[in-house]
Protein backbone atom coordinates (compact mmCIF):
# COMPACT_ATOMS: atom_id res chain seq x y z
CA UNK A 1 0.00 0.00 0.00
CA UNK A 2 1.17 3.57 -0.59
CA UNK A 3 3.24 5.14 2.15
CA UNK A 4 1.51 8.27 3.47
CA UNK A 5 4.87 9.87 4.26
CA UNK A 6 5.94 9.87 0.61
CA UNK A 7 4.13 11.83 -2.09
CA UNK A 8 4.69 13.16 -5.58
CA UNK A 9 6.84 12.25 -8.56
CA UNK A 10 10.43 13.44 -9.02
CA UNK A 11 12.13 13.33 -12.44
CA UNK A 12 15.83 13.76 -13.15
CA UNK A 13 16.29 16.39 -15.87
CA UNK A 14 19.56 15.47 -17.55
CA UNK A 15 21.46 18.11 -19.46
CA UNK A 16 23.48 17.11 -22.51
CA UNK A 17 27.01 18.38 -23.04
CA UNK A 18 25.51 20.95 -25.40
CA UNK A 19 23.30 22.23 -22.54
CA UNK A 20 20.03 20.88 -23.87
CA UNK A 21 17.55 18.99 -21.73
CA UNK A 22 17.71 15.36 -22.84
CA UNK A 23 14.59 14.28 -24.74
CA UNK A 24 13.97 11.39 -22.35
CA UNK A 25 13.00 13.97 -19.68
CA UNK A 26 10.03 15.12 -21.78
CA UNK A 27 9.01 11.50 -22.34
CA UNK A 28 9.13 10.82 -18.59
CA UNK A 29 7.18 14.00 -17.91
CA UNK A 30 4.37 12.94 -20.23
CA UNK A 31 4.11 9.54 -18.59
CA UNK A 32 4.29 11.16 -15.14
CA UNK A 33 1.18 13.21 -15.96
CA UNK A 34 -0.67 9.95 -16.47
CA UNK A 35 0.76 8.38 -13.32
CA UNK A 36 0.05 11.48 -11.22
CA UNK A 37 -3.59 11.48 -12.30
CA UNK A 38 -3.96 7.86 -11.16
CA UNK A 39 -2.41 8.82 -7.82
CA UNK A 40 -4.97 11.57 -7.25
CA UNK A 41 -3.17 14.49 -8.87
CA UNK A 42 0.12 14.50 -6.94
CA UNK A 43 2.90 16.99 -7.68
CA UNK A 44 5.36 16.43 -10.50
CA UNK A 45 8.78 17.91 -9.75
CA UNK A 46 12.21 17.87 -11.38
CA UNK A 47 15.83 18.02 -10.25
CA UNK A 48 18.56 19.49 -12.44
CA UNK A 49 22.30 20.26 -12.22
CA UNK A 50 23.62 23.31 -14.07
CA UNK A 51 26.41 25.84 -14.10
CA UNK A 52 25.51 29.20 -12.43
CA UNK A 53 22.60 31.10 -14.03
CA UNK A 54 22.05 28.54 -16.78
CA UNK A 55 18.72 27.58 -15.22
CA UNK A 56 17.32 30.93 -16.40
CA UNK A 57 17.35 29.59 -19.95
CA UNK A 58 14.99 26.75 -18.97
CA UNK A 59 12.59 28.47 -16.55
CA UNK A 60 9.96 29.34 -19.14
CA UNK A 61 10.09 25.84 -20.60
CA UNK A 62 9.60 24.23 -17.19
CA UNK A 63 6.66 26.54 -16.51
CA UNK A 64 5.08 25.76 -19.87
CA UNK A 65 5.50 22.05 -19.20
CA UNK A 66 3.43 22.33 -16.04
CA UNK A 67 5.99 21.31 -13.43
CA UNK A 68 5.16 22.12 -9.83
CA UNK A 69 8.71 22.53 -8.52
CA UNK A 70 12.20 22.39 -9.97
CA UNK A 71 15.11 21.77 -7.60
CA UNK A 72 18.20 23.44 -9.05
CA UNK A 73 21.76 22.62 -8.05
CA UNK A 74 24.18 25.21 -9.44
CA UNK A 75 27.96 25.11 -9.49
CA UNK A 76 30.79 25.54 -11.99
CA UNK A 77 31.79 21.98 -11.12
CA UNK A 78 28.55 20.74 -12.68
CA UNK A 79 29.78 21.54 -16.18
CA UNK A 80 30.78 17.88 -16.30
CA UNK A 81 28.78 15.02 -14.83
CA UNK A 82 30.04 13.68 -11.48
CA UNK A 83 28.72 10.44 -10.02
CA UNK A 84 29.93 11.38 -6.55
CA UNK A 85 28.47 14.89 -6.42
CA UNK A 86 25.22 14.23 -8.23
CA UNK A 87 24.31 11.05 -6.37
CA UNK A 88 25.07 12.47 -2.90
CA UNK A 89 23.12 15.70 -3.47
CA UNK A 90 20.14 13.88 -4.95
CA UNK A 91 20.11 11.43 -2.03
CA UNK A 92 20.01 14.37 0.38
CA UNK A 93 17.20 15.97 -1.63
CA UNK A 94 15.14 12.77 -1.78
CA UNK A 95 15.50 12.26 1.97
CA UNK A 96 14.25 15.82 2.44
CA UNK A 97 11.29 15.98 0.03
CA UNK A 98 10.35 12.27 0.11
CA UNK A 99 8.90 11.63 -3.36
CA UNK A 100 6.73 8.58 -3.89
CA UNK A 101 8.25 7.86 -7.31
CA UNK A 102 11.64 8.86 -8.74
CA UNK A 103 12.23 8.45 -12.49
CA UNK A 104 15.51 8.67 -14.40
CA UNK A 105 16.20 8.22 -18.10
CA UNK A 106 18.12 5.05 -18.94
CA UNK A 107 20.86 7.01 -20.72
CA UNK A 108 24.53 6.27 -20.17
CA UNK A 109 24.52 8.87 -17.40
CA UNK A 110 21.24 7.68 -15.92
CA UNK A 111 22.41 4.08 -15.79
CA UNK A 112 25.44 5.21 -13.81
CA UNK A 113 23.55 7.54 -11.48
CA UNK A 114 20.40 5.57 -10.62
CA UNK A 115 21.98 2.52 -8.92
CA UNK A 116 24.21 4.75 -6.78
CA UNK A 117 21.15 6.63 -5.56
CA UNK A 118 18.98 3.56 -4.98
CA UNK A 119 21.77 1.83 -3.06
CA UNK A 120 22.30 4.85 -0.80
CA UNK A 121 18.55 5.14 -0.19
CA UNK A 122 18.19 1.38 0.42
CA UNK A 123 15.36 1.20 -2.07
CA UNK A 124 14.64 -0.89 -5.14
CA UNK A 125 15.35 0.07 -8.73
CA UNK A 126 13.76 -1.35 -11.86
CA UNK A 127 16.16 -0.62 -14.70
CA UNK A 128 15.68 -0.18 -18.46
CA UNK A 129 11.89 -0.11 -18.29
CA UNK A 130 9.68 -0.13 -21.36
CA UNK A 131 6.41 0.53 -19.51
CA UNK A 132 5.13 2.27 -16.35
CA UNK A 133 1.71 2.16 -14.70
CA UNK A 134 -0.02 2.43 -11.33
CA UNK A 135 -1.59 -0.83 -10.12
CA UNK A 136 -4.80 -1.33 -8.16
CA UNK A 137 -2.94 -0.81 -4.87
CA UNK A 138 -1.48 2.52 -5.97
CA UNK A 139 2.03 1.15 -6.52
CA UNK A 140 4.34 1.80 -9.44
CA UNK A 141 4.22 -1.16 -11.82
CA UNK A 142 7.42 -1.07 -13.91
CA UNK A 143 7.72 -3.37 -16.93
CA UNK A 144 11.03 -4.45 -18.44
CA UNK A 145 12.45 -7.27 -20.63
CA UNK A 146 13.90 -10.27 -18.84
CA UNK A 147 15.48 -13.65 -19.69
CA UNK A 148 17.42 -12.12 -22.56
CA UNK A 149 14.39 -10.34 -23.94
CA UNK A 150 12.28 -13.49 -24.19
CA UNK A 151 9.79 -12.34 -21.53
CA UNK A 152 8.43 -9.09 -20.11
CA UNK A 153 8.30 -8.75 -16.31
CA UNK A 154 6.24 -6.25 -14.31
CA UNK A 155 8.04 -5.38 -11.07
CA UNK A 156 6.79 -3.70 -7.89
CA UNK A 157 9.03 -1.92 -5.40
CA UNK A 158 8.37 -2.52 -1.68
CA UNK A 159 10.32 0.52 -0.50
CA UNK A 160 10.28 4.28 -1.14
CA UNK A 161 10.91 6.07 -3.30
CA UNK A 162 9.90 3.62 -6.00
CA UNK A 163 12.65 4.05 -8.58
CA UNK A 164 12.85 3.21 -12.25
CA UNK A 165 14.99 4.07 -15.24
CA UNK A 166 13.23 4.24 -18.61
CA UNK A 167 14.73 3.83 -22.05
CA UNK A 168 14.67 6.89 -24.31
CA UNK A 169 12.12 6.59 -27.08
CA UNK A 170 9.68 4.39 -25.16
CA UNK A 171 7.02 7.06 -24.49
CA UNK A 172 5.57 9.63 -26.84
CA UNK A 173 5.93 13.35 -26.14
CA UNK A 174 2.85 15.55 -25.89
CA UNK A 175 3.31 19.08 -27.17
CA UNK A 176 0.39 20.50 -25.13
CA UNK A 177 0.79 21.11 -21.40
CA UNK A 178 -1.04 23.05 -18.71
CA UNK A 179 1.19 25.98 -17.80
CA UNK A 180 1.95 26.45 -14.09
CA UNK A 181 3.64 29.01 -11.88
CA UNK A 182 6.57 26.69 -11.28
CA UNK A 183 8.53 27.18 -8.07
CA UNK A 184 12.30 27.13 -8.51
CA UNK A 185 14.14 25.99 -5.40
CA UNK A 186 17.90 26.17 -4.88
CA UNK A 187 18.80 23.68 -2.09
CA UNK A 188 21.73 24.48 0.16
CA UNK A 189 24.51 21.94 -0.10
CA UNK A 190 28.09 21.29 0.86
CA UNK A 191 30.85 19.21 -0.71
CA UNK A 192 32.31 18.50 2.72
CA UNK A 193 33.24 14.85 3.00
CA UNK A 194 32.79 14.32 -0.74
CA UNK A 195 35.56 13.41 -3.15
CA UNK A 196 35.14 13.48 -6.92
CA UNK A 197 37.11 10.33 -7.66
CA UNK A 198 36.71 10.49 -11.44
CA UNK A 199 37.70 13.58 -13.40
CA UNK A 200 36.99 14.16 -17.09
CA UNK A 201 40.18 15.31 -18.78
CA UNK A 202 38.88 15.32 -22.34
CA UNK A 203 35.73 14.42 -24.22
CA UNK A 204 35.74 13.00 -27.73
CA UNK A 205 32.80 11.62 -29.67
CA UNK A 206 33.39 8.17 -31.08
CA UNK A 207 32.51 7.57 -34.70
CA UNK A 208 29.53 5.49 -33.60
CA UNK A 209 28.13 8.21 -31.33
CA UNK A 210 28.47 10.82 -34.08
CA UNK A 211 26.71 8.67 -36.67
CA UNK A 212 24.29 6.89 -34.38
CA UNK A 213 22.31 9.20 -32.17
CA UNK A 214 19.35 6.84 -32.22
CA UNK A 215 17.38 8.52 -29.44
CA UNK A 216 16.65 11.63 -31.48
CA UNK A 217 17.00 10.35 -35.07
CA UNK A 218 14.20 11.16 -37.50
CA UNK A 219 15.36 8.58 -40.05
CA UNK A 220 16.85 5.21 -39.09
CA UNK A 221 18.27 2.61 -41.47
CA UNK A 222 18.66 -0.70 -39.64
CA UNK A 223 20.35 -3.91 -40.74
CA UNK A 224 19.84 -7.55 -39.82
CA UNK A 225 21.48 -10.85 -40.65
CA UNK A 226 20.26 -10.51 -44.24
CA UNK A 227 23.18 -8.12 -44.76
CA UNK A 228 25.41 -11.18 -44.30
CA UNK A 229 28.78 -9.58 -43.51
CA UNK A 230 30.81 -6.44 -42.78
CA UNK A 231 30.57 -5.41 -46.43
CA UNK A 232 26.81 -5.48 -46.10
CA UNK A 233 26.91 -3.10 -43.14
CA UNK A 234 29.41 -0.88 -44.94
CA UNK A 235 26.86 -0.60 -47.75
CA UNK A 236 24.15 0.12 -45.17
CA UNK A 237 26.22 3.01 -43.77
CA UNK A 238 26.75 4.44 -47.25
CA UNK A 239 22.99 4.27 -47.81
CA UNK A 240 22.30 5.93 -44.45
CA UNK A 241 24.78 8.70 -45.16
CA UNK A 242 23.20 9.39 -48.54
CA UNK A 243 19.78 10.07 -47.00
CA UNK A 244 20.92 11.66 -43.73
CA UNK A 245 19.89 8.66 -41.62
CA UNK A 246 21.14 7.06 -38.45
CA UNK A 247 22.31 3.42 -38.46
CA UNK A 248 20.76 0.70 -36.30
CA UNK A 249 21.03 -3.08 -36.06
CA UNK A 250 19.27 -6.17 -34.77
CA UNK A 251 20.50 -8.20 -31.83
CA UNK A 252 21.48 -11.07 -34.13
CA UNK A 253 23.66 -8.76 -36.22
CA UNK A 254 25.32 -7.38 -33.09
CA UNK A 255 25.98 -10.84 -31.68
CA UNK A 256 27.47 -11.86 -35.04
CA UNK A 257 29.97 -9.03 -34.70
CA UNK A 258 28.59 -7.06 -37.64
CA UNK A 259 27.62 -4.00 -35.57
CA UNK A 260 28.39 -2.53 -32.12
CA UNK A 261 25.95 -3.06 -29.25
CA UNK A 262 25.52 0.73 -28.98
CA UNK A 263 23.25 0.67 -32.06
CA UNK A 264 21.19 -2.41 -31.16
CA UNK A 265 17.42 -1.88 -31.42
CA UNK A 266 14.90 -4.11 -29.68
CA UNK A 267 13.92 -5.50 -26.29
CA UNK A 268 17.51 -5.75 -25.13
CA UNK A 269 18.64 -2.65 -27.01
CA UNK A 270 17.18 0.76 -27.75
CA UNK A 271 13.54 1.68 -28.33
CA UNK A 272 13.12 4.18 -31.15
CA UNK A 273 10.31 6.27 -32.69
CA UNK A 274 11.70 7.86 -35.88
CA UNK A 275 9.58 9.41 -38.59
CA UNK A 276 11.00 6.85 -41.03
CA UNK A 277 12.42 3.39 -40.24
CA UNK A 278 14.00 1.39 -43.07
CA UNK A 279 14.53 -2.27 -42.15
CA UNK A 280 17.12 -3.93 -44.38
CA UNK A 281 17.55 -7.69 -44.28
CA UNK A 282 15.59 -7.92 -41.03
CA UNK A 283 13.28 -10.91 -40.65
CA UNK A 284 11.09 -9.29 -37.99
CA UNK A 285 11.55 -11.27 -34.77
CA UNK A 286 9.31 -9.96 -31.96
CA UNK A 287 12.38 -9.02 -29.90
CA UNK A 288 13.30 -6.48 -32.59
CA UNK A 289 9.76 -5.40 -33.45
CA UNK A 290 9.01 -4.09 -29.94
CA UNK A 291 11.91 -1.68 -30.26
CA UNK A 292 10.73 0.02 -33.47
CA UNK A 293 7.06 -0.76 -34.12
CA UNK A 294 5.94 2.74 -33.12
CA UNK A 295 7.91 4.39 -35.92
CA UNK A 296 5.70 6.71 -37.99
CA UNK A 297 6.47 4.97 -41.29
CA UNK A 298 8.23 1.62 -41.78
CA UNK A 299 9.82 0.45 -45.02
CA UNK A 300 11.05 -3.15 -45.19
CA UNK A 301 13.53 -4.56 -47.72
CA UNK A 302 13.80 -8.35 -47.65
CA UNK A 303 14.17 -11.08 -50.25
CA UNK A 304 11.79 -13.36 -48.32
CA UNK A 305 8.22 -12.36 -49.17
CA UNK A 306 6.99 -14.24 -46.08
CA UNK A 307 9.26 -12.39 -43.61
CA UNK A 308 7.28 -11.27 -40.52
CA UNK A 309 8.65 -7.72 -40.91
CA UNK A 310 6.21 -7.17 -43.80
CA UNK A 311 3.28 -7.60 -41.41
CA UNK A 312 4.05 -4.28 -39.70
CA UNK A 313 5.66 -2.46 -42.63
CA UNK A 314 3.79 0.40 -44.30
CA UNK A 315 5.82 -0.22 -47.45
CA UNK A 316 7.38 -3.55 -48.38
CA UNK A 317 10.05 -4.21 -51.00
CA UNK A 318 10.67 -7.86 -51.84
CA UNK A 319 14.15 -8.00 -53.27
CA UNK A 320 17.88 -8.33 -52.67
CA UNK A 321 19.39 -5.55 -50.57
CA UNK A 322 22.70 -6.00 -52.45
CA UNK A 323 20.96 -5.22 -55.74
CA UNK A 324 18.50 -2.53 -54.66
CA UNK A 325 20.77 -0.26 -52.61
CA UNK A 326 23.74 -0.11 -55.02
CA UNK A 327 21.34 0.85 -57.83
CA UNK A 328 19.86 3.58 -55.64
CA UNK A 329 23.32 4.92 -54.78
CA UNK A 330 24.33 4.90 -58.44
CA UNK A 331 21.20 6.84 -59.38
CA UNK A 332 21.73 9.33 -56.57
CA UNK A 333 25.33 9.90 -57.68
CA UNK A 334 24.37 10.73 -61.25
Amino acid sequence: MPNGENSGILIYAQLTRENYIHTVFFELLDKSKELAAKLGGVEINAVIFTTPNLINEFKESFQNMGLDKVYCFENDLFKNYSTEYYSKLIVNLVNDIKPEIFLIGATTQGRDLAPRISSALHTGLTADCTGLDINEKGLLAATRPTFGGELMATILCKTYPQMATVRPGVFRVNSVYDKKDTEFIFPQYSFEGLEDRVKILDFRNSVDSIINELDSAEIIVAGGMGLKNEQGFALLKDFAKSIGATVGATRAAVEAGLAPSSIQIGQTGKTVRPKLYIACGISGAIQHIVGMENSEHIIAINNDKNAPIFEIADTGIVGDFFEIIPKYLETKGE
